[in-house]
């Protein structure tokens, strides 16, 4: 009885005086009641802890600890912020000796990312339950998001696995995980390129949740900076795919003092653009009217300011792109040569912060943060230039007489309605305007905005519903002679609709599919005097109306560690309907005044007719070694929009063009093989892809055609198949004081009349090249990071001359002279070759600093060779002279200065 009664006594007296652990507890749990109980961090190596066992202990935190750790060889340390740090073999002091620093140090410079490497190393060691036991299932699902630490924006392409094992799988665009793994104690491994990798030591009872926050890496500078997002490019099943992140497109040297995502890319190999100074780009030998930009899934017609200098979107406010060249996700669609995907910032959910920049050509801010609370959030961001003093410097008289402006602006919006739901609201608006040489005024606008709902129906199903409106609006003003005033307007109007799923059942499977729908509403010209002395005639061009409706799913299937698969299947549905009339043509004859033998007025809404059929997508990755793969993809793809024009790059007078009875959809077809790997263990990349490309009814013009205000545009165009092949090679050092990479693509394009009744044939009937060839491209980008203020950039770029037709004789026809000319694109231009070279200059990175500034100083083409903008030609006394117009024929320096807060 005495026994029982102090047996009894003594529970009580333990409880009382706080007992903490049982007899035989692990140190991991002992430190979660710790830190719980007392309000601290423990940061302590658990190879130094490993096998330790606990007796019952009891009072306050020192005692405790005192208790625990006698006889152990570990020491504690209690610092003012509350973090218990145990060590084995050296002691923690709370202060240094006297002199302990040299004298000659002034201040700390130390990157505001460090003050949280400590936090995560406390995380790292804790020990996370997960779930709660219900079954018997040897495996649970974990599922999250993986955001920036800084500033709450999520990470796309982040790779997540269980420790020891060969596969995990990566964040979505929303930042979003789902993982199956084994039940019991395991290892969460999660890392991005430039974030210090995440250990999450898990118990995992069974499915649950678990968010993930990644901090800046900090690396000395032997192993310092990152310059491109380094996507797996051995294990990830994706192939023909660029990604660059701001970090990646701010260390290429900026144009002209602003940094730019096109100029990026087209250091890329297979992405191209006919020369300097002009719009649109080329991927893979597609014309420019074959790419599609998305910006948060709204559609961007014309992504370029000032002639082609400048991307329209800053990348200031950019989280990331993707550029799709082959194995496009059936998800996307509506070009058949590449799909651009770029995505923005949500807005800081952690403070409010801001940038200004100030350099020769444009100024810009950017300004982010939460509203009231971290689940909403803000972003705005804007440039506008003011480059009219620019263009007197020029060498061209032509310059030296025009004006040009641009300005854009980018607004995101998000709330976070639960864990469950969220709302993202995005609106995007940017104008250009030009005159040349005292001409006529040219200018368009891209007007966009777009709403969508992310909803998750559990830990491995969501489903996104958006909508929105892109519109985009281009004219041509000639006012020198007033009876001549003039407008000329065209606009397109694009509404769409959709529906995505995906479903991630497991980490075999990962399955995506939904419905999408699209109207078009295109204007394809009018003229309206400008004044009331004007002489001329209103006139217009019928409007058009089509849509497009598209199903697709796709699944990507991990047969084993060795073997990945990856199918889709996309299948589009195209009307083209009135009002509209059209002429019915004599069968077997070119299409013609002439030969028109009735017409047919639809009514509003009335199908004049569609097409559809399907788009398959199929790739496959063999993993040779765990640091070498091969993959193969074909797809397949259709485009019911066409571009007409007779100029070498997009310009403001080109003509969009629906698919109706005449003008047939756009359909490519490409298979590419690709050699992947990692060679040594400094994550240095190398990748070889080649490919073969078709396309069917890509359309040309005919001799002396009209395509402005053409009611009958059928019979000025020739329909075109198209054929192009190549090889790209790419050799990446992402990491490391010095770091860049260095690309070579060598790519033929050629297109072929395939039109029987179109009255003219090009080239006799047989292959020509293409306005776009350019069979040899090579491109190298350098960085030299002396320190973590100073760095150097540099980019070279060398490409073949584009094809163009010459005039190679004259002659008398009827008495008067005439320009004999060669055959479609038989000639060169001369070829292109541009380096530019810039310095950045930061200021010091103390961590009580608020604002943070910086200088680029640079010369674009610091060689100062004059490359051709164009070739032209002049009948003088019976001799054809040749000319040619640069637009920078000299070293343009540069100086640029951005300010953070």
């Amino acid at each position: 009885m005495v026994r029982k009664l102090i047996l009894i006594l003594s529970i009580i007296f333990l409880c009382a005086n706080s007992s903490i652990a049982q007899k035989i507890s692990p140190f991991d749990s002992l430190v979660t009641v710790l830190e719980k109980k007392y309000n601290v961090q423990f940061l302590y190596d658990t190879k130094h802890t490993e096998g330790l066992s606990i007796g019952a202990v009891s009072g306050g935190l020192e005692e405790v600890l005192k208790t625990i750790l006698e006889g152990t060889g570990l020491t504690y340390y209690i610092d003012t912020y509350k973090r218990v740090i145990i060590s084995r073999g050296s002691s923690v002091y709370s202060a240094l000796p006297k002199n302990f620093f040299s004298s000659s140090i002034a201040s700390t410079t130390v990157d505001e990312s460090a003050k949280e490497e400590i936090v995560v190393v406390a995380q790292d060691n804790k020990v996370y339950n997960v779930g709660v036991k219900n079954n018997n299932a040897p495996t649970a699902i974990i599922s999250g998001y993986v955001r920036d630490a800084k500033n709450g924006e999520p990470l796309s392409s982040t790779s997540v696995m269980i420790e020891g094992s060969q596969g995990g799988v990566s964040t979505d665009a929303f930042g979003f995980f789902s993982i199956t793994v084994p039940k019991g104690k395991q290892i969460l491994k999660v890392s991005s390129i430039g974030m210090k990798e995440v250990s999450r030591q898990l118990n995992i009872l069974g499915n649950g949740k678990m968010d993930i926050e990644m901090s800046e890496e900090v690396r000395s500078l032997k192993t310092a900076v990152i310059v491109a997002q380094k996507q797996s490019n051995v294990r990830g099943m994706q192939m023909g795919v660029e990604r660059l992140n701001i970090r990646a497109i701010k260390q290429i040297p900026a144009v002209l003092g602003e940094t730019d995502i096109l100029r990026s890319l087209q250091t890329l190999p297979g992405v191209t653009s006919v020369g300097e100074g002009t719009a649109g780009y080329n991927v893979r030998g597609g014309a420019a009217d074959q790419n599609l930009v998305l910006l948060n899934d709204m559609t961007i017609y014309n992504p370029t300011h000032l002639f082609g200098f400048f991307s329209a979107v800053d990348p200031e406010v950019i989280r990331g792109l993707e550029l799709y060249k082959s194995a496009i996700p059936e998800r996307l669609g509506g070009r058949i040569s590449s799909i651009m995907d770029v995505s923005t910032k949500d807005g800081n959910a952690k403070k409010v912060t801001g940038s200004l920049g100030i350099g020769p050509l444009t100024s810009k801010f950017t300004l982010e943060g939460p509203i009231g609370s971290e689940k909403t959030t803000f972003l705005a961001g804007g440039r506008a230039t003011y480059s009219n003093w620019f263009l007197k410097y020029l060498p061209d008289a032509t310059f030296k007489k025009s004006k040009v402006s641009f300005a854009d602006l980018m607004i995101n919006l998000t709330h976070e309605f639960s864990e469950k739901d969220k709302l993202f609201i995005s609106g995007y608006i940017s104008d250009d305007a030009f005159r040349l040489n005292q001409d006529s005024t040219y200018a368009y606008q891209n007007k966009n905005a777009r709403v969508k709902w992310k909803h998750n129906f559990s830990d491995k199903f969501y489903n996104v519903l958006s909508a929105g409106i892109d519109q985009y609006d281009y004219s041509v003003d000639g006012s020198n002679n007033p009876k001549d005033a003039f407008q000329l307007k065209f606009g397109i109007q694009q509404l769409s609709a959709k529906s995505d799923f995906k479903f991630i059942p497991n980490n075999k499977h990962e399955v995506n599919f939904g419905v999408q729908h699209m109207v078009y509403n295109l204007d394809p010209g009018s003229i309206n005097p400008t004044n009331s002395a004007s002489l001329v005639k209103p006139k217009f061009v019928e409007k058009e109306k089509g849509t497009e409706s598209s199903l697709y799913v796709g699944d990507q299937y991990r047969v084993n560690n060795k073997i990945q698969l990856q199918g889709g299947l996309r299948y589009t549905y195209y009307r083209f309907a009135g009002p509209k009339k059209s002429y019915i043509y004599r069968n077997g004859v070119p299409r013609s005044e002439n030969s028109i033998v009735d017409s047919v007025q639809y009514q509003r809404g009335e199908t004049i007719q569609t097409y559809h059929g399907p788009e398959v997508r199929v790739s496959a990755r063999y993993l040779i070694t765990p640091r070498t793969s091969l993959k193969l993809s074909y797809n397949s793809l259709r485009q019911y929009i066409h571009m007409i024009t007779n100029t070498t790059a997009l310009s403001p007078t080109d003509i969009w063009k629906l698919s109706d009875q005449f003008i047939k959809p756009q359909i490519g077809h490409q298979i590419s093989l690709g050699f992947y790997t990692q060679p040594g263990n400094k994550g240095d990349e190398f990748s070889v892809e080649a490919y073969v490309k078709k396309s069917f009814h890509y359309l040309d013009y005919k001799s002396g055609a009209k395509l402005i205000l053409n009611n009958s545009l059928e019979r000025d165009i020739i329909n075109t198949n198209g054929k192009a092949y190549g090889i790209e090679v790419l050799y990446k050092k992402p990491i490391g004081k010095l770091n860049g990479w260095l690309s070579y693509t060598y790519l033929r394009t050629f297109l072929k009349v395939d039109d029987p009744i179109a009255g003219e044939t090009i080239n006799g009937g047989n292959f020509y090249p293409a306005n776009f060839d350019k069979p040899h491209i090579a491109s190298l980008v350098g960085n030299y990071r002396f320190t973590q203020r100073f760095s150097i950039s540099l980019t070279s770029t060398y490409s073949t001359g584009r094809p163009i037709t010459y005039p190679i004789g004259v002659f008398n026809m009827g008495g008067a002279q005439r320009v004999l000319y060669s055959e479609r694109n038989a000639f060169r231009i001369p070829d292109f070759f541009r380096t530019d070279f810039s310095v950045i200059l930061e200021n010091n990175h103390k961590i009580t600093q608020k604002i943070h500034g910086s200088w680029t100083f640079g010369v674009y083409n610091i060689t100062g060779r004059a490359n051709p903008y164009s070739v032209y030609f002049i009948v003088n006394n019976r001799q054809v002279k040749g000319y040619q117009m640069s637009v920078f024929a000299n070293p343009i320096p540069f100086v640029t200065f951005n300010l953070k807060f």
